[in-house]
């Protein structure tokens, strides 16, 4: 039976993927291959995984927002689990395209609940986000926590997702997985991240903008600690005993935070970009974004008791990591 991972061409989806194939599972990826950001480095991925792993890989250009679509591409009776991570990112294009992120968000999970349900997979895992802890003003942010106002349509999306799994956990018995990520970056991260946009900022000598007068504060999460909970969860379903989850549901689905359980400020961040550079940013100070907070923070507590969850790559040596990628790929 094979693993489908949504997504694929993604910066989460594309590491999941290797990390399957790694110790030997078969993949099916789909990807629609949007223009959200460029194509070119979704098409990189796809083919380093092709070229890697030869035909234990699967990939098909898929929307699995289009029902039909999705059931020509992927037979349900095929899969063993799911790993939904595609999604319509981003925040603050939340505000400008809001119909891709129904479209992508709610018609495409409960697409995925569907093809799930009728395919009887042993387990759904699916992405959420720490966006949907909103307004919360309690660090950290904890599954337990109330997060009933979203300040994006991306965040309400992604709670809408996890009220859509509660619901076929309840009457499907369907097991599920929600992850809310903590700021991932690493290696063949997003164009759209202040990682991506800082190092390139600072290599070509343009100025860069910190928001909210560059007091903010983010949950940076590495890549490759991102990875191993998705896989530590995929491994693992919630059981079907009617006992409280983490997230608070008896049915077989749980929530959790995958964090580095630090908050760190956007500052120091910038300091280790300049070191990995060799070169000092030019900052501009602008004030804080619609849609945005202050400070993320994530409480990993439920996933560390349940999974022995732990992350390993501080900062210190994740960002000069994500800058030796970023030049190397980059050739500057």
């Amino acid at each position: 039976m094979a693993i489908l991972v949504t997504g694929v061409a993604g910066f989460i989806g594309f590491h999941v993927a290797a990390r399957l194939l790694a110790r030997g599972e078969a993949v099916i990826g789909i990807d629609n291959l949007n223009d959200y950001y460029a194509v070119d480095l979704k098409r990189d991925r796809i083919a380093t995984l092709q070229r890697d792993h030869g035909a234990a890989f699967r990939f098909a250009q898929c929307d699995f927002a289009d029902d039909e679509a999705l059931r020509r591409e992927v037979a349900a009776d095929t899969l063993g689990s799911i790993i939904h991570l595609g999604a319509q990112a981003g925040v603050r294009y939340s505000i400008e395209n809001p119909a891709a992120y129904i479209r992508a968000n709610i018609v495409g999970h409960a697409n995925m609940l569907e093809l799930a349900r009728h395919g009887g997979v042993r387990h759904l895992v699916y992405a959420s986000s720490s966006s949907v802890y909103g307004g919360n003003r309690k660090l950290p942010f904890s599954v337990d926590d109330r997060v009933d106002h979203p300040l994006s349509l991306y965040a309400a999306t992604k709670k809408s997702d996890e009220l859509m799994s509660e619901t076929y956990a309840h009457l499907f018995r369907l097991p599920q997985t929600g992850l809310r990520f903590f700021t991932v970056y690493g290696p063949w991260g997003r164009p759209d991240m202040a990682m991506w946009i800082f190092t390139k900022a600072v290599l070509e000598g343009r100025p860069i903008r910190l928001f909210n007068n560059g007091q903010m504060r983010r949950d940076f999460t590495y890549i490759d600690d991102i990875v191993a909970g998705i896989i530590a969860s995929h491994d693992n379903p919630p059981p079907d005993d009617d006992a409280v989850k983490a997230g608070g549901s008896v049915a077989p689905h749980r929530i959790y935070n995958i964090g580095n359980n630090r908050s760190e400020e956007l500052g120091r961040v910038v300091h280790l970009i300049e070191e990995a550079c060799g070169k000092p940013a030019l900052k501009e100070l602008a004030p804080m974004q619609p849609g945005d907070v202050p400070e993320t923070f994530a409480d990993i507590s439920a996933i560390q008791t349940d999974l022995g969850y732990a992350p390993t790559t501080p900062i210190d040596q994740g960002v000069p990591a994500f800058v030796r990628w970023y030049r190397d790929y980059h050739g500057v």
